[in-house]
């Protein structure tokens, strides 16, 4: 139970919180909060060895059923920057330089 509410906050979270959403929403995250941890719990079956072809439909059910409820709450995918630090860096000393010669070519008498 524990963990299916640190699952909701998280979602209630990625929905700007709670205020933010409508009874329904929190009705269908909630239960996406179940799925989720119902989901870890047969991950962990499967990383002991307990596979069987019972449980991965269900497993496959779950996740497919979790998909369609986030999906209906307007949850999704959204790219992050993965520019390597080196990168941004240099783009910051570039413009530091175009910066200071700029500055350097106002400063020159005509």
């Amino acid at each position: 139970m524990r963990r299916c509410r640190d699952v909701l906050a998280d979602h209630l979270a990625d929905m700007a919180g709670a205020d933010n959403c409508s009874v329904a929403e929190r009705s269908i995250l909630r239960r996406a909060s179940v799925l989720t941890a119902e989901l870890e719990m047969i991950e962990v079956k499967f990383a002991n060895g307990q596979s069987t072809l019972e449980l991965i439909e269900t497993y496959q059910r779950c996740a497919n059923t979790l998909r369609r409820l986030f999906e209906t709450v307007g949850l999704k995918r959204r790219s992050k920057d993965v520019t390597p630090l080196s990168d941004i860096l240099r783009e910051l000393d570039r413009e530091k330089a175009e910066a200071a010669a700029a500055a350097a070519d106002e400063d020159v008498p005509q």
